[in-house]
């Protein structure tokens, strides 16, 4: 996927934000990513992933980063139609990225394991679990957040949402806790 297609995308939708934006914020991402390929030599050539925060404000992205630090959280949900719009091609499995909370602060690292496009009416309540990082309730509150935040980010391009709208749905792996880094 082009870097280009990635930052628009997250700039457009308010869900992913590059976030590594203040020095101090910037440094905890690239002493994530280098204390990772220490204990991980084979990664040595790759490139420095996308830091990201969940959500389009404060208290959700943090919230949602630290689910994904303590393996809580295991996946993600964004409308096909933000991937068309930004003509992005949708996640590809084995990617890594880095989550940090709303000020840029690396949290953690994921890897993307399985990508799914399915209508919003078919998401199970074993797939909301997993992107709510609870069980209790966890398909009727995947609903309820969900369809307020699409209705919200489609109303601005004019749109509705629908039981038929084409959700992708990424389910992926921590594959590193801030907790394991010593800075």
């Amino acid at each position: 996927m082009k870097k280009i297609s990635l930052i628009l995308l997250a700039l457009i939708f308010s869900c992913k934000d590059n976030t590594a934006t203040n020095e101090k914020a910037l440094i905890s991402v690239v002493n994530m990513w280098r204390a990772y390929v220490e204990a991980n030599p084979k990664l040595e050539k790759k490139d420095l992933p996308d830091s990201w925060y969940f959500h389009d404000n404060k208290s959700d992205a943090n919230r949602l980063g630290k689910l994904v630090a303590s393996g809580k959280k295991k996946a993600a949900s964004g409308l096909y139609k933000w991937y068309k719009d930004a003509n992005a091609d949708l996640p590809k499995v084995g990617t890594k990225h880095i989550i940090t909370d709303f000020d840029g602060e690396a949290l953690a690292i994921i890897e993307i394991r399985k990508v799914d496009t399915m209508p919003f009416y078919k998401i199970s309540k074993e797939y909301a679990a997993l992107d709510m990082g609870t069980s209790e309730n966890a398909l009727e509150k995947w609903k309820k957040v969900h369809w307020d935040f699409f209705e919200a980010t489609l109303k601005e391009s004019n749109d509705e949402p629908s039981k038929e709208m084409l959700v992708v749905c990424e389910w992926f792996e921590t594959v590193w806790p801030v907790d394991a880094v010593e800075y």
